[in-house]
């Protein structure tokens, strides 16, 4: 067993369970063995050593038809711990295996953001029926999240929080977290609130501990602290824990007042799901998520390769053009790809580093031209090197100095146009109030293509076919 895995006490309980910090094949089939005989007895004791985030991705290494039986089976084992952890996909197959009531019951045990995640992914009429099953006081809390907008910081607040006013003392505080505070409620940061209950300040457990008790709060709290409006956006909710290196945030609604908190480890989760959700939407991969369903997943990509089918049939289009010269010297054919190739990782690049930008704010009104120019001299002087070895390699394969330097010339041109390109096209999208994530890479081609071919062909006609031989 590996050193890695010894840091954890279960790990010897469960030696064969994990390989690498993932479950490993044989524990997995082992799993679906017992499954299959029936003994849930078993099953419990094979699965009782997991940590509930290893027991979340067994739901994910099982068959899907297994998920609902293994979720039977586990009992007491499946608790809101595990439940959180699920992928959004196998949670719904899980959560079908437990009614309403039994959803309930583990919403309860779970923070309002966990709480709401559950919930707003099942169907209306499974909604209606946990919601009703809920206390009251649960009940509104998660209704309240509901009726936020999706991906906003008031659906990823928790509502479990602790506020005093700047005119208590520090004895009295921590004689209120003892009286009144869950055990298992975890805070770093304990917010100020003035009569009208909006923030006026923080401070921290460390300053809580080792101030004298009879010291009013007023007296040691920071005064200075980001607020996160209830409707911002969680991408941008990351931007400012990442920007001011918070630990907390205060969630404040139109008004001002506190209404939850945001902590470090739910941005972690934002940041992790932000940037993976980008990489995909720029490939055009849907969620990219192996636990989707077939006809999702289908109908996530097929429309943006029918849409590449039509940009490349513009770009074919531009070859269809110069046919004729084609037919007269056939190694155009074979070297047409090379300019629109490397044109188009050229734009890849630029577009990928145009797209980030956007996302973190670095990308704005007062940098746009500063930001256009300096990629056009990276896209030169790329260009620059590119050429001059495409167009030496040519000419000597080829042993032809004019269709070198015409392939050269094209190669710096298309580079040139793929640095504006990767850069325009995000932007311009941004403008249009589009996601520049989903939709650059197609035009982005379209153009680098396209340019490509009639850079290289134009050249080639322009130069003549009898000086390229």
């Amino acid at each position: 067993m590996s050193d890695d895995l010894r840091l954890d006490p279960r790990a010897d309980e469960a030696p064969d369970a994990l390989q690498e910090g993932r479950l490993s094949r044989a524990f997995v089939a082992e799993v679906a063995a017992v499954l299959d005989s029936g003994d849930d007895d078993a099953l419990r004791a094979l699965v009782s050593p997991l940590h509930p985030a290893d027991v979340a991705d067994l739901f994910g290494a099982i068959p899907v038809d297994a998920r609902a039986p293994l979720a039977d089976a586990l009992g007491e084992l499946l608790n809101a711990e595990v439940i959180a952890e699920l992928d959004d996909y196998v949670r719904e197959d899980v959560l079908e295996a437990l009614s309403p009531g039994e959803v309930a019951e583990v919403v309860t045990q779970l923070d309002t953001d966990d709480a709401v995640a559950v919930i707003e992914d099942l169907e209306a009429d499974e909604q209606r029926a946990v919601l009703r099953a809920l206390a009251p006081e649960d009940r509104a809390d998660i209704e309240a999240a509901l009726n936020y907008p999706e991906e906003s910081a008031g659906r990823l607040m928790q509502r479990d929080l602790v506020a005093v006013t700047e005119n208590m003392s520090v004895g009295a505080v921590i004689e209120r977290i003892r009286a009144s505070i869950d055990p298992a409620t975890d805070f770093w940061e304990i917010f100020v609130v003035d009569i009208a209950g909006r923030p006026v300040g923080t401070m921290r457990l460390s300053w809580l501990l080792t101030a004298p008790p009879d010291l009013m709060v007023g007296d040691v709290m920071k005064r200075e602290q980001t607020l996160i409006p209830v409707a911002m956006d969680q991408e941008e909710v990351a931007l400012q824990f990442q920007k001011y290196a918070l630990i907390s945030a205060a969630v404040v609604d139109a008004w001002g007042k506190l209404v939850g908190v945001i902590t470090v480890d739910d941005v972690v989760h934002i940041i992790q799901a932000e940037a993976g959700e980008d990489a995909l939407k720029l490939s055009g991969a849907g969620d990219g998520d192996i636990n989707e369903p077939v006809v999702e997943s289908y109908k996530a990509r097929v429309r943006w390769l029918a849409a590449n089918l039509g940009t490349a049939m513009i770009s074919s289009s531009v070859i269809a053009l110069f046919e004729p010269t084609i037919e007269k010297l056939v190694t155009l054919a074979a070297l047409t790809p090379i300019v629109a190739s490397i044109g188009g990782n050229a734009g890849t690049q630029t577009m990928a580093v145009a797209v980030r930008a956007i996302a973190t704010k670095q990308l704005t009104d007062s940098n746009t031209r500063r930001t256009i120019w300096r990629e056009v001299r990276v896209a030169m002087l790329n260009g620059l090197t590119i050429a001059a070895l495409l167009g030496l390699g040519v000419g000597i394969l080829f042993n032809s100095v004019n269709l070198g330097g015409v392939i050269a010339a094209a190669a710096l041109f298309n580079i040139m146009v793929a640095g504006l390109a990767g850069v325009l096209v995000p932007l311009a999208l941004t403008r249009l109030r589009t996601d520049p994530a989903v939709a650059s890479s197609i035009f982005v081609t379209m153009t680098t293509d396209t340019m490509g071919f009639l850079g290289f062909l134009g050249l080639a006609a322009l130069v003549g076919v009898a000086n390229l031989q």
